[in-house]
């Protein structure tokens, strides 16, 4: 939806360039605004807690550029590009473009299919465990522009690609809570790309699957189940806060988060001690570590079966689906499609509701 708003003014040789505001229903780190023959895209949550927005031109084919202070030109059409986070990848593939990714900070992480092929053609260079680490590949690439994620060290590289005439948008997706709020960042992708109009008919039926799930969820009558989460890392119970993006998803499935009362967006750091007195007699766990069955995760680590939902086999984890070098479908997929998510949980959860639905990232762990 565009919401005619006068937002900014810009001049040049006495022509005057307006923008109307594009408006976003769930994502909150970003803004789009369109003006005539150019977008203008502004990242004002680049990391958790940013004092500082950035904000790129994209101009359109045979256009004048408005004058201004941006971050980075980009101009269209686009031709090749370079991504540096799994969660960026999906939104080639849905977007249809994925044949312009040309380079991937270490492509064992990548689960794609169509990018896989890619790669297995030559086409796609790994740039090895960081962008950093191979600079001057980028450079010699010379792409369109580079996808910065800020959870990493891509920072590093900001100015050296901006001294070398390369755009580099920064993608702040993570920061965002709300599930479809991740999702819509497809819409960023689609205007740095030249389709914002596709990226918005992808989303808007992204969001119709999601709300459809969630008004299933309103007929439940019956006691929600209580559902544990998170697993043991050198005696440290990691799980995810209540405000997080996987706590959302678990509460809008019909679940009763045991650590529900847990404020933040991160993880929380918890005690064995605690955990058990919390989750002992926890209906469900999901979200466990990557085990093939529950008698490889007893024997990994004993405590875990101390809990009733290991004890009644209701245990379900998410990294079951890898790519040809064990990337992690979920973390790629999963935030692009919360509609899918949902309803894994949704059915494992109230099968009742998704009678004829097969769970696509989450599986049950069988005894062996």
């Amino acid at each position: 939806m565009i919401v005619s708003v006068l937002s900014c003014q810009k001049k040049q040789d006495d022509q005057v360039f307006l923008t109307e505001k594009i408006s976003l229903s769930y994502a909150q780190g970003f803004e789009i605004e369109k003006g005539d023959g150019f977008w203008v895209l502004t990242v004002t949550q680049p990391w958790t807690g940013a004092e500082e927005s950035f904000t790129y031109l994209v101009l359109e084919e045979n256009q004048t550029q408005p004058e201004g202070e941006f971050d980075g030109i980009i101009q269209l059409p686009i031709q090749h590009i370079v991504l540096t986070s799994t969660t960026q990848i999906p939104h080639l593939d849905l977007l249809g473009q994925t044949s312009k990714l040309r380079a991937f900070p270490n492509l064992d992480l990548i689960s794609s299919p169509k990018v896989w092929e890619r790669i297995e053609q030559g086409e796609v260079q790994d740039l090895g465990s960081a962008p950093s680490a191979n600079i001057e590949l980028i450079l010699d690439l010379n792409p369109d522009w580079v996808m910065i994620s800020t959870l990493g060290e891509d920072l590093k590289s900001l100015q050296l690609l901006k001294n070398a005439g390369i755009s580099t948008p920064i993608n702040g997706e993570y920061v965002e809570q709300h599930p479809l709020g991740r999702a819509e960042w497809i819409k960023f992708t689609g205007v740095l790309l030249g389709d914002y109009h596709k990226s918005l008919e992808v989303f808007e039926a992204i969001e119709k699957d999601y709300l459809e799930a969630l008004e299933l969820v309103k007929e439940i009558e019956t006691t929600k189940p209580t559902v544990l989460s998170g697993v043991l890392y050198q005696d440290i119970w990691y799980a995810p806060g209540a405000d997080s993006w996987g706590a959302k998803i678990l509460q809008n499935a019909g679940g009763e988060y045991i650590f529900g009362d847990k404020s933040g967006t991160g993880s929380l750091q918890l005690n064995y001690e605690f955990v058990l007195d919390q989750a002992l007699n926890s209906d469900f766990w999901i979200g466990s570590a990557d085990f093939s069955n529950l008698e490889e995760m007893g024997s990994n680590e004993p405590r875990y079966r101390s809990f009733a939902a290991f004890q009644k086999g209701n245990v379900f984890t998410y990294t079951a689906k890898k790519g040809p070098k064990g990337g992690l479908e979920y973390f790629e997929l999963g935030y692009m499609r919360p509609d899918w998510v949902l309803k894994d949980i949704i059915k494992i959860l109230h099968p009742e509701l998704l009678p004829d639905y097969e769970l696509y990232f989450y599986t049950r762990l069988d005894e062996k």
